[in-house]
């Protein structure tokens, strides 16, 4: 029972650590969004910190314009970076979960 116990958290320590790891590489895949005229683009890294923003020059005339874009835009690379960082930590956690009797929550 202690050997399964102990294998078991060596399993998890493992898992934990691959689970970093696919944190640090996320800082490397890049998203890119553009507004639905492609007047205004961003990158974003999948762990949705801000890269890159580049603005059109007839954005600058507008103030309340460019802040809508800024929202638009910002928010749905952000989405898509967290859809991209769940996405790839969850597999990573799932595959190194051991089979715990009553935690079957990962198995979905």
């Amino acid at each position: 029972m202690f050997g399964d116990l102990m294998g078991m958290m060596g399993k998890l320590k493992e898992t934990q650590k691959k689970v970093e790891e696919t944190k640090q590489r996320l800082h490397s895949v890049l998203i890119d969004e553009k507004s639905s005229d492609g007047l205004l683009s961003v990158t974003v890294t999948a762990n949705r910190e801000i890269k890159t923003i580049t603005i059109a020059d007839e954005l600058l005339e507008d103030k309340e314009q460019l802040e809508d874009y800024l929202i638009l835009t910002l928010n749905k690379a952000i989405k898509r970076a967290g859809e991209v960082h769940e996405t790839e930590v969850s597999a990573v956690a799932k595959d190194g979960i051991p089979n715990i009797p009553g935690m079957d929550m990962f198995s979905k």
